[in-house]
């Protein structure tokens, strides 16, 4: 619906209250919705229930005058097609065929224009999604994450909001580690199942093809915009991990590259820690009064702000707990001046929220409540033979986000090849896969 209709069928429910606000005091701006139930019609109107007990009136009665003096207004023909009441006094109404028609030419004139807006006059978002381990290549969870991420950083911008779009890789912690000893072992010919093979190692055939590289001194450019080179030196885990981890970056955005699917900014979880932020986030919340030391930890009161127990921040092993970095991160985004933050997430990760935020209140800059904002999406599941496939990097059982497109495109290409106007080339064009997958992810 048109701005420019909905304004003319407000108006029309305006000059239908005029009479029966006549001689009170009794003001009202309609509101036109849609119905949550798109059977019930294409606009929903509930002047009648909000104002019948001020005008002392029965609502049903009061939304059928309604409805028949809009219904005998000349200027609801061609706009209007039919007006229905239900339960006390909801009124749905259904636009007319020449209605919905210039809608549809509305959209075709304003091409790719068309709903885009000034409102958001250049206020910052920040809309971060994907965000996955480094220690695996893209699964179709992943695939999800950037489909929904990309869509809501481009509806605001159509808006006129600044945006940037960033990738948070979480290249520390145990897992960084396990990937490491895993492509160490692999270097030193060992493969799963043999008796010195690491208990914690991932298993994919990645591994294989990182050690390869890695043997042969080879230079990786990830996504940004560093290179790493290879020291081929077995016994240098450290420059392994860099390898391997600039090795899945690398991977990773070719991947997101294929899926359409751009970033602004790729940010590094080991960078908190080298300058400083983690250590500066900790030292800011043990200044605010809001942590306590118990059996040689350090605690968090998030239960202060809402969470159901308090949290450990800094283990008796001296280590921290994978929130900490989460807040520095995020008191990072608060202080590069982006007071709208977006979060995509998969919904596995709900139970983080309520200790970030409390990290974020109890840190004492004026972050409010509520921030960031998250969007949580339902896990991804991949079916073969009527049969789930679960999704475990570790395992090396999973559906890579690079083949879903391409299996897709080839089906795309089967079903398309051979119809009026559509050629070879067009058929195998990756981005209708791409595309379908996408549309599928989000929907």
């Amino acid at each position: 619906m048109l701005f420019s209709q909905k304004h003319r069928i407000a108006a029309l429910f305006q000059t239908a209250l005029a009479p029966h606000l006549a001689g009170t005091d009794v003001t009202a701006e309609v509101v036109l919705e849609r119905p949550r139930d798109p059977s019930h019609g294409d606009i929903a109107c509930n002047i009648a229930m909000q104002l019948a007990k001020r005008l002392k009136k029965n609502p049903r009665d009061l939304a059928q005058a309604l409805v028949a003096s809009v219904l005998a207004d000349p200027d609801r023909v061609g706009l209007i097609d039919s007006i229905e009441i239900a339960g006390p006094g909801f009124i749905n109404l259904r636009l007319a065929s020449a209605a919905r028609q210039a809608v549809v030419g509305e959209i075709v004139r304003g091409g790719a224009a068309y709903g885009q807006s000034r409102a958001g006059a250049g206020k910052k978002v920040l809309v971060e999604f994907v965000s996955a381990n480094p220690t695996g290549p893209l699964h179709v969870g992943h695939g999800r994450q950037g489909a929904l991420g990309d869509a809501m950083a481009a509806l605001f911008e159509s808006q006129g909001y600044a945006v940037l779009r960033e990738y948070y890789y979480n290249d520390a912690g145990v897992q960084i580690a396990n990937l490491a000893l895993s492509v160490q072992a692999r270097t030193r010919g060992l493969a799963p199942g043999d008796p010195a093979w690491p208990e914690t190692a991932y298993n994919g055939s990645y591994i294989q093809d990182i050690a390869v590289d890695f043997l042969a001194r080879k230079a990786i450019a990830a996504g940004t915009g560093d290179s790493v080179q290879a020291s081929g030196e077995v016994e240098d885990l450290d420059s392994i991990r860099q390898f391997a981890v600039a090795y899945l970056r690398r991977e990773q955005d070719l991947d997101l590259q294929a899926f359409g699917v751009r970033f602004d900014n790729y940010y590094l979880e080991t960078s908190l820690y080298s300058d400083g932020k983690v250590a500066a986030a900790v030292a800011a919340l043990i200044a605010s009064g809001k942590t306590y030391e118990l059996d040689g930890a350090l605690w968090l009161r998030s239960t202060d702000y809402g969470d159901d127990k308090d949290r450990v921040m800094r283990k008796s092993d001296g280590t921290f707990t994978y929130f900490v970095p989460d807040v520095a991160y995020h008191i990072n985004k608060w202080q590069r001046g982006y007071g709208k933050v977006i979060n995509v997430q998969g919904s596995d990760h709900h139970g983080t929220i309520a200790r970030v935020r409390a990290g974020l209140q109890a840190v004492g800059l004026g972050i409010p409540a509520g921030y960031p904002d998250y969007v949580l999406h339902k896990m991804v599941t991949v079916m073969k033979n009527g049969e789930e496939v679960k999704i475990s990097k570790r395992a090396g059982s999973y559906v890579t986000l690079r083949d879903l497109i391409e299996w897709s495109s080839g089906e795309v290409a089967e079903a398309v090849s051979g119809e009026p106007g559509v050629s070879d080339g067009l058929a195998r064009d990756l981005t209708r896969g791409r595309d379908a997958v996408r549309f599928f992810l989000i929907s």
